[in-house]
């Protein structure tokens, strides 16, 4: 597993994983463009990354143990309870791989990215 490699697509990025990690990567894929159908794939940074009007919606990025996600909408802490078991930063979270990835908490980020950007 490595995100050095210049990838050109996310299905190149997805297919360099193991098949248990591409499944995540899938099913994140997914739920971003079930909250974001109008978004654009592209590789940024060298990994995964949606863009909408224009403006970064969400990176991800598998590691060896763990999923991130970047940004976390930065709005009043309204995930703050939610987030507070996983590893993260200003912006970033991370989901390790050797516990249940939550979908439902990622597609809800996802849907206030898209909100945040719809409110610029």
């Amino acid at each position: 597993m490595t995100t050095q490699k210049e990838f050109l697509t996310i299905d190149e990025y997805i297919s360099a994983y193991p098949t248990n990690v591409q499944g995540i990567l899938k099913k994140i894929r997914q739920i971003i463009h079930d909250a974001a159908p109008d978004a654009m794939e592209t590789i940024s940074y060298k990994m995964p990354a949606f863009k909408l009007d224009g403006k970064d919606l969400i990176y991800f990025a598998a590691w060896k143990k763990h999923i991130s996600m970047y940004p976390v909408p930065a709005s009043s802490g309204v995930f703050e309870q939610e987030l507070s078991s996983y590893i993260s930063s200003k912006g970033t979270v991370s989901f390790p791989l050797d516990k249940p990835v939550p979908f439902k908490l990622i597609g809800a980020i996802a849907q206030a990215r898209v909100e945040q950007i719809d409110k610029k």
